[in-house]
């Protein structure tokens, strides 16, 4: 289960972004949030101190906290959409916070849309965004592991000269389309390289199996261990789809990570993770099983974002060398301007902590 405070984050999170769709900005205080959850206020603190660092409110001493305005109402000055699979998701409001702030110095105002990683909620998302007056479309696909049904929708933006950029993933049945992506097999290779450095020789891994980087993340890992002639399990590898990380955030449900450790990680010395938020829910199963960490298994991952930071350990965990949001609204911009978008991969550096 998570920390509570990071329980009371992601609902104050998501109601946050709900506000602003509604022109609310001013957040509520601190006693009332307390009352609320029935915590301490520095409970309370620990929650919007998170929110603050992911840039989607400002705490002003003697006023209280407001919403940064992410999501402005649409106008004619000029509309940028911007669709990705989890509005709350942890990584994304600082990238949109970034974007905004970029693009709303540049004359434009953004659409935000979120498709819970849905094909079909894409397709219904792209077939609204066809009858609007929009001058470009930022997306996040949906289950980009996997061809898209939608590539005629796309196809259609082409024709009306709408430009459409992908992040963080990209379709394999789609060309021409440029595209800001992680580079997850480097940073898969990066995280197995370090961890063989330390000494590791059974290295497994926990993997996001419908969106492409965990494929990609996968690859780097395993393409590391080959070309060191250090053999490896197909066992040693688990898998997850977005339902599951549904059952994990939403539900607390976390058999799935307790099958891992019991069926699939047992004989691994450490394990690489597709995100900070499968690291951080895969120690706390770890200890309340009494395995110390790191010095039976050693746990490393992707995003270094606040969950790599807290307790109970904190975790080595990748870094993005550029801001996401930044690269992603300086390309459309470039594109907008009538220059040709280059597609980009942003590499990692290595955040070294406790748990590895």
């Amino acid at each position: 289960m998570s920390a509570r405070y990071i329980q009371i984050a992601d609902v104050l999170r998501a109601e946050a972004i709900h506000m602003l769709r509604k022109g609310e900005k001013r957040f509520p205080t601190e006693s009332e949030i307390a009352t609320r959850f029935d915590v301490s206020r520095q409970t309370v603190r620990n929650a919007l101190e998170l929110l603050e660092e992911e840039g989607l409110i400002e705490r002003i001493q003697g006023s209280g906290s407001y919403i940064k305005e992410i999501v402005r109402k649409s106008s004619d000055s000029g509309q940028i959409a911007i669709i990705t699979t989890f509005i709350d998701d942890y990584i994304f409001p600082s990238i949109l916070h970034d974007a905004q702030h970029i693009f709303s110095s540049n004359g434009y105002t953004i659409l935000l849309y979120a498709t819970g990683n849905s094909v079909r909620r894409e397709s219904e998302i792209l077939r609204s965004l066809l009858q609007q007056d929009v001058r470009a479309i930022i997306i996040e696909g949906s289950k980009t592991s996997l061809p898209t049904p939608n590539a005629f929708l796309f196809e259609e933006f082409r024709k009306k000269d709408i430009p459409v950029l992908f992040f963080h993933g990209t379709y394999m049945n789609l060309e021409g389309y440029p595209y800001a992506i992680d580079d997850n097999e480097g940073g898969g290779r990066l995280l197995a390289d370090y961890l063989i450095s330390k000494g590791h020789r059974n290295i497994g891994g926990i993997f996001k199996s419908d969106d492409m980087q965990g494929p990609s993340r996968y690859s780097g890992v395993v393409a590391a261990l080959a070309e060191r002639n250090m053999s490896f399990s197909d066992t040693s590898f688990c898998w997850y789809e977005t339902e599951i990380r549904k059952d994990l955030l939403e539900s607390e449900n976390t058999s799935f990570i307790e099958r891992c450790i019991r069926d699939w990680l047992r004989d691994c010395s450490a394990i690489v993770c597709y995100n900070d938020e499968i690291a951080y829910t895969l120690i706390r199963n770890l200890i309340s099983k009494g395995i110390d960490v790191p010095s039976e298994i050693a746990v490393v991952s992707f995003d270094n974002s606040l969950y790599s930071r807290i307790e109970p350990i904190p975790i080595t965990s990748l870094g993005h060398v550029q801001r996401m949001g930044e690269v992603i609204s300086g390309m459309i911009l470039d594109i907008l301007s009538g220059k040709k978008a280059e597609s980009r991969k942003l590499g990692w550096v290595i955040n070294e902590r406790k748990s590895s």
